[in-house]
């Protein structure tokens, strides 16, 4: 729910922040994210304080981060060799003609 224009009130684990000038569904969506991990790590430990609990939060995103960019620099890494190999195949099959 918004309260003034531009700005957003979400709720993460059971505290409000508002956030302006940005677009309300990814805010959402984000928002909904972290406080169903901070979630998911509050029932999986036996106790922790909410300070506790963000930080391993933000460890375990930041892990999903790292281990999505080294696989995003692998994937572009594995097409750009190909793209290679193609140019180099199209241009033997180009000299053959």
């Amino acid at each position: 729910m918004a309260t003034e224009p531009d700005t957003l009130s979400v709720t993460i684990f059971g505290s409000e922040y508002k956030i302006k000038g940005a677009d309300p569904e990814y805010i959402g969506e984000v928002a909904a994210y972290v406080d169903a991990k901070m979630r998911e790590l509050e029932r999986r430990l036996s106790s922790g304080s909410p300070a506790k609990i963000a930080i391993l939060t933000s460890l375990n995103i930041a892990d999903e981060l790292f281990r999505e960019r080294k696989e995003k620099d692998r994937l572009v890494t594995d097409l750009k060799g190909k793209a290679k190999t193609l140019g180099q195949a199209l241009d033997a099959s180009l000299r053959e003609d």
